[in-house]
C-alpha cells in the first residue's frame, strides 16, 4: 500500500510512504523522501533518503536512527545542515538488509552519492524507488514504479534539452578568466568533474560550501582553493547569484537551463527530460507507476501521459483518494 502521513496540522506530510509484508511475512513501513514522524507517533521502518537535496526532506530524516542513505549522502547532509547523520549507510551498489528485507540499491547519476531502491514483498512484487533520475541505465526492471518528473510535461517545450557539454567546454577554453555559476550541491562538483576530464589541471577556486563538498564527496578533485585565496589564473566555481560579486574583468556564466539569470546561460542539467522520463519508464516496464516528485502540477501530468500511452499511473496527489477505493 501506498499511503500519505499528515502532520500535527493535518496537512499532508512531503511525499510518501509504503507499507508491505517482508518476504517473512512481517508488516513493514518505509518512508521515502519525507521528514521524520514525531516521536509520539509509531515510526517506519526506514527512512529511505535517496539524496541530499533540500526537497527529498534528509535535513529531518537524518535524525533518525532509523534513517538508510548511502555514505556520501550522509557525508553531503552533515555539511549542508551541519548536524550529524544518526541512521545507517553504505555504499552506492550495495545490497542491504532492513527488518529482514532486502533492499538492493542502485546508481542513477543525479548527485554524488544519489540512489535508487529496490525490494520485494511477501509476494514477489518488485518496488523500486528511483529518486530523481540523470541517467536510468542502471536501474532494472520492476512491477511497481515510484518515480519523479521533474520535467515530465511533454507539452511543455522547457522539459526538453540536450546538456551542452560543447558550450561548457568552448567557454572554459576561449576564457583566459572565467567563473561558473553552480550550485553547491550537485551541479559545483559536475562542473569540477567536466574541467578535469577537459584536462585542466589548474586551481580551481569555491565558496566555503561547494568547497567542503567537493573536497568530500569527490575522489579527483585535484587542486581547489578557497574564493579569495589570490589565486592568479583560477577557474571560479561559486553559486549562481554570487557571480555580480566577482570582479568586472571575469567572464561569466551559469549552469542551468533557465533563462532568467543575467549572465549567459550553459544547459547542464542532474535530470532526465521528459524523453528521458517516458524511456526510463518504457525501459523499467512497470504493471504500475507512482509519481511522487516534485511539487505542483507535473507529477499529474506525467502520470497521465503515462497513462495516455499505455502504462497504469498516478500522481501523489491522487494517493488519498487510492487509499480508500481499488489500489489498496
Amino acid at each position: 500500500m501506498v499511503f500519505r502521513e499528515k502532520n500535527s496540522r493535518g496537512s499532508f506530510k512531503p511525499h510518501l510512504s509504503v507499507k508491505f509484508k517482508s518476504v517473512e511475512g512481517d508488516l513493514v513501513t518505509f518512508s521515502i523522501d519525507t521528514t521524520r514522524t514525531p516521536a509520539k507517533y509509531q515510526q517506519p521502518d526506514a527512512y529511505l533518503i535517496t539524496h541530499a537535496h533540500s526537497d527529498h526532506n534528509g535535513k529531518s530524516a537524518m535524525l533518525s536512527e532509523r534513517a538508510v542513505c548511502s555514505e556520501k549522502t550522509a557525508l553531503a547532509l552533515e555539511i549542508r545542515h551541519q548536524r550529524k547523520y544518526a541512521g545507517r549507510t553504505f555504499k552506492v551498489g550495495e545490497t542491504i538488509d532492513v527488518k529482514g528485507v532486502k533492499i538492493q540499491t542502485f546508481p542513477n547519476f543525479h548527485t554524488v552519492g544519489s540512489v535508487s531502491f529496490m525490494w520485494e514483498n511477501e509476494l514477489g512484487t518488485r518496488i523500486l524507488v528511483t529518486g530523481d533520475v540523470k541517467d536510468a541505465s542502471m536501474l532494472p526492471e520492476c512491477d511497481l514504479l515510484i518515480t519523479e518528473a521533474n520535467y515530465g510535461d511533454p507539452g511543455d517545450t522547457s522539459c526538453y534539452f540536450d546538456d551542452d557539454i560543447t558550450g561548457f567546454e568552448n567557454a572554459f577554453r576561449d576564457n583566459s578568466s572565467i567563473a561558473f555559476g553552480a550550485y553547491a550541491f550537485g551541479k559545483a562538483q559536475r562542473a569540477v568533474e567536466l574541467l578535469r576530464g577537459f584536462g585542466y589541471q589548474g586551481a580551481i577556486e569555491m565558496d566555503e560550501q561547494s568547497l567542503s563538498l567537493t573536497r568530500t564527496l569527490l575522489e579527483d578533485a585535484g587542486e581547489l582553493t578557497y574564493l579569495g585565496d589570490s589565486c592568479e589564473d583560477c577557474i571560479s566555481i561559486v553559486p549562481p547569484w554570487d557571480l555580480g560579486k566577482l570582479p568586472s574583468h571575469i567572464s561569466k556564466y551559469v549552469m542551468t537551463g533557465r533563462s532568467d539569470y543575467r549572465y549567459p546561460a550553459i544547459q547542464i542539467s542532474d535530470h532526465l527530460d521528459a524523453r528521458g522520463l517516458v524511456t526510463m519508464v518504457e525501459d523499467i516496464d512497470p504493471e504500475f507507476t507512482v509519481v511522487y516528485h516534485p511539487n505542483g502540477h507535473r507529477p499529474g501530468i506525467f502520470a497521465k501521459h503515462l497513462c495516455s500511452i499505455g502504462f497504469n499511473a498516478l500522481s501523489i496527489d491522487m494517493i488519498n483518494n487510492v487509499l480508500s477505493n481499488e489500489f489498496v
